[in-house]
């Protein structure tokens, strides 16, 4: 039996409420006994993540690990080593549990919950070998470790080339997952004033947060944008666009896209917490647009979140 399976971009465990924050939360998660810690965080301009919308703004996930040494050490070389190894453990754990509530997409159709588990699940194993320990730190003093994880979220060994190697390597999860829920959006071009090799959607006036797959809708439900109209290369290098909290982040984001003059247009609602919509005026132009300067085919677009 088919049901609907709606997939916000939030964790599992609670984190249901959290707004987007207008500047990087503190590293302050970290104890003030492993302050090195902290000056290589900042030095590294790093910040530990604290929610998926911050993973996406920043294209990383960063966890953080602490651990005792083992009863049984009996020099000071063991105990730091096995103290390390423990928070080692600690920290892939934590990493594992806020991947594992990840969203993919915001709606769709699939035959039973547990396959869509099954895919989170397999890709989970797949990313968290990729991750990487960046650094580590003992405090003799106190007998404890600390160790850094972190993983992109796209290119290389990133948590989304995983998860779009899962998702586009078979067939029907792909049909399952990432679908196509309505007719793709078709109309006649229009001249437009200007020639725009990109495109901003400011969705801070709607209830979006970020997501493997973002999509553009018009009112009638016509798909604008989706994962379709992106190359497979681009889309596991770059995901779906960029992410930040002002038009001028997001222009100066896709500058370093090759990105000149983006149209920028106001989402004018919101069809799940990772799909938006636009008016039929700006549909037009955007469908316009893209068809001159094909900015969809590299992900030239960028979502400005409240």
């Amino acid at each position: 039996m088919r049901r609907k399976v709606f997939i916000m971009v939030l964790l599992i465990m609670g984190l249901t409420g959290i707004a987007f924050a207008q500047e990087p939360p503190s590293t302050a998660a970290i104890d003030a006994r492993f302050s090195a810690a902290n000056e290589w965080l900042n030095k590294n301009n790093l910040s530990v993540t604290a929610a998926p919308e911050q993973a996406f703004v920043n294209d990383y996930i960063l966890v953080v690990g602490e651990g005792l040494p083992s009863p049984a050490a009996k020099s000071p070389a063991q105990r730091r080593l096995t103290a390390e190894r423990a928070a080692t453990v600690v920290a892939y754990r934590q990493l594992t549990e806020f991947i594992e509530g990840f969203a993919l997409v915001g709606d769709t159709l699939v035959k039973d919950a547990e396959l869509q588990y099954d895919v989170i699940r397999v890709a989970v194993a797949g990313f968290v070998k990729g991750a990487q320990l960046v650094y580590k730190e003992y405090n003799q003093q106190e007998g404890s470790a600390l160790v850094i994880v972190k993983v992109g979220m796209t290119g290389p060994q990133s948590f989304a080339k995983t998860m779009y190697a899962k998702m586009l390597g078979d067939p029907q999860i792909k049909r399952d997952i990432i679908g196509v829920p309505g007719p793709e959006y078709r109309h006649k071009p229009v001249p437009l004033e200007e020639r725009y090799d990109g495109l901003i959607i400011d969705a801070t006036g709607q209830s979006f947060r970020p997501a493997l797959i973002n999509r553009i809708f018009t009112p009638k439900g016509d798909v604008l944008y989706d994962p379709s109209k992106i190359s497979q290369k681009v889309l596991v290098e770059q995901g779906c666009g960029e992410y930040t909290n002002s038009v001028e982040k997001a222009k100066a984001a896709l500058e370093s896209r090759g990105v000149k003059n983006p149209l920028v247009v106001t989402a004018s609602g919101a069809v799940t917490a990772s799909d938006l919509q636009v008016s039929n005026d700006d549909a037009v132009r955007i469908y316009s647009a893209n068809q001159k300067a094909n900015f969809f085919a590299s992900a030239k677009v960028a979502f400005v979140l409240k």
